[in-house]
């Protein structure tokens, strides 16, 4: 029996810029089960960027519902939203977001810090085996400037698992990245993916990325014209 981790249904986000209202989203309502790999393209302005924050729990939705694990997480508050974020989600993004002070293990363990209870020894053996396992085993001291763009990535995806997460949200992480990189990256996250079963949705604008994955979903307008 398949698993479902995201379920959205009926999905709107509206803003106001001064007077006028933009609809960023207008109804989205869409599945994704557990281990899957789903990219998500669209031009700018398309409302990628406002479901992944949705999906992140990092904004919540002006209408419709939102079960994370068969959670409705679409009416929490910013505490109750905070919470779950922490708990079954990991973010990966374009530009890394490292911690230019802290070396690559201490980057990792950065959201330990809000789990009551975790232990740091404990804590310390995640990050260390997650260095590990993206590649960076003899590079666990080293600082944002000493590595290089595809390490920080690295460094960033073993991040985004330390909580354990059931979601990964993936917002352009080979777009900073030369093409020998990015694949790279991708074909580490594919491995992640194999070996561990998390979900992961990729924002992305490059074709090659989203053949690598299992599933399309395209936007327009707010809308959801394709999903294959």
């Amino acid at each position: 029996m398949t698993q479902k981790v995201v379920e959205v249904d009926g999905l709107k986000k509206t803003y106001l810029m001064g007077t006028v209202e933009v609809h960023a989203l207008q109804g989205v309502s869409l599945t994704i089960e557990k281990g899957e790999i789903v990219s998500i393209m669209g031009p700018s302005g398309s409302g990628k960027s406002t479901l992944m924050n949705l999906l992140g729990c990092l904004d919540k939705p002006s209408a419709g519902k939102y079960l994370l694990n068969g959670k409705d997480v679409s009416k929490l508050d910013g505490d109750g939203l905070a919470h779950i974020r922490n708990q079954e989600v990991g973010f990966v993004f374009q530009s890394y977001h490292l911690l230019p002070r802290l070396n690559a293990i201490s980057n990792v363990m950065l959201p330990l810090s809000y789990v009551r209870g975790q232990e740091v020894k404990n804590g310390e053996k995640r990050a260390e085996d997650l260095l590990t396992q993206v590649g960076l085993k003899g590079r666990i001291h080293h600082k944002p400037y000493e590595l290089s763009g595809g390490e920080q990535q690295r460094v960033a995806i073993a991040r985004a698992l330390v909580n354990h997460p059931s979601l990964v949200l993936a917002d352009e992480p080979t777009g900073n990245l030369d093409s020998k990189s990015g694949k790279e990256i991708m074909n580490l996250l594919v491995q992640i993916n194999r070996d561990s079963g998390v979900t992961l949705i990729i924002v992305t604008h490059a074709p090659e990325v989203a053949k690598m994955n299992h599933r399309l979903i395209q936007l327009e307008d707010g809308m959801v014209i394709n999903d294959h």
